[in-house]
């Protein structure tokens, strides 16, 4: 095949994009850790000096971080007055930690995947997985951080009012498992909102269940509790709503996970499952929400589930069709999409 030379120039266009978005992902999490981008969001626009001061860093050090940053576009740099600032949109994304599109967590899970790249490097000769708990520790902070502002965003006020006649239930009192809850955000996000109702997370990973009771205490809720138990042979009977928030792709045997849980639920409870927004097929997911995915899927989803029995794979772009068949097999007759959001899929599933 002939090569192209201006195609060429362009594709080594897009890696230098590529190579500096790569680079400035560790300046995302320096910028976070030491309240460089929160600094220039309260206080307005600075020279390094004066951002070095306030965060009390060094000026040096400050100066080619924030000509990094300017540089991708992250802050703004006023030549004339030679001080960096942020946007509205920029704060959003980078220092506003209760807005719904601050984008800062997936760098530390990012950073974990790097950690572990001769683990995942290693799995790929063996076939072996990984689990989830063998990963480096910014994935699990980094999972929290970047699920939980969507969670705030959007779980009471929109996700669980788009289930059949759940909202109601949870404000008269009712029995809620979340399966697969990690550090807890989700459970203590419903726990918060509606006090009569009893909330119980399941997690296998021990350390997050730990950290997850520790924010139950922390937070004063005496309707919240959290266990060490799998998606298979997690305890109790008579639930209300089973939940799923972004973890049933991860699971080895997602189709038994649906089984047990469908043997749980009352004969009129719902599995809502929360998932990441993809199509069904995989030229659908071309795009660059699909790519993130597919990265994160590559280095984290996949190998948990392989990890696991039956190692089914599911990936995180399985796409409705796919989690319909899971489903259903698991033991659900009726299966719908309730709602959606540029990252998510909301998915009822009833007995």
């Amino acid at each position: 095949m002939e090569m192209n030379e201006e195609k060429l120039h362009d594709f080594l266009g897009k890696m230098v994009n590529e190579m500096g978005a790569a680079a400035n992902g560790v300046l995302i999490l320096i910028g976070d850790r030491l309240g460089l981008y929160k600094a220039l969001t309260n206080t307005g626009p600075m020279t390094s000096e004066e951002l070095a001061q306030s965060t009390s860093t060094a000026e040096r050090y400050v100066r080619e971080w924030a000509s990094a940053q300017a540089a991708s576009g992250f802050i703004a740099f006023n030549p004339e007055s030679q001080k960096f600032s942020m946007t509205p949109e920029q704060s959003m994304v980078f220092a506003i930690e209760d807005s719904p599109v601050i984008m800062t967590g997936a760098f530390y899970t990012i950073s974990s995947m790097y950690h572990d790249e001769p683990k995942i490097t290693k799995a790929f000769q063996t076939g072996e997985g990984v689990t989830w708990g063998n990963h480096n520790n910014c994935l699990f902070c980094g999972t929290e951080k970047f699920f939980k502002p969507s969670y705030k965003a959007n779980l009471v006020s929109s996700w669980i009012p788009s289930l059949d006649g759940v909202e109601e239930k949870l404000k008269y009192g009712a029995k809620i498992a979340d399966v697969g809850c990690g550090h807890g955000a989700s459970t203590l996000i419903m726990a918060k909102a509606f006090p009569n109702s009893e909330f119980i997370g399941y997690d296998i990973h021990d350390k997050s269940i730990a950290h997850a009771a520790q924010m139950a205490k922390e937070s004063g809720l005496s309707n919240v509790s959290f266990e060490v138990a799998t998606a298979k042979d997690f305890p109790g009977n008579g639930y209300d709503l089973v939940t799923f928030f972004d973890s049933l792709h991860d699971m080895g045997d997602p189709v038994g996970a649906c089984s047990h849980v469908a043997s749980k639920l009352n004969k009129d409870g719902t599995c809502m499952i929360v998932e990441p927004f993809a199509k069904d097929n995989l030229e659908e997911n071309l795009n660059p929400l699909g790519r993130a995915f597919y990265a994160f899927s590559t280095m984290l989803c996949t190998p948990t589930s392989l990890s696991q029995e039956v190692g089914l794979g599911l990936g995180s772009q399985a796409g409705e069709k796919r989690l319909r068949e899971v489903a259903i097999e698991g033991g659900f007759r009726n299966f719908r999409r309730a709602a959606e959001t540029p990252f998510n899929l909301i998915l009822e599933a009833k007995p």
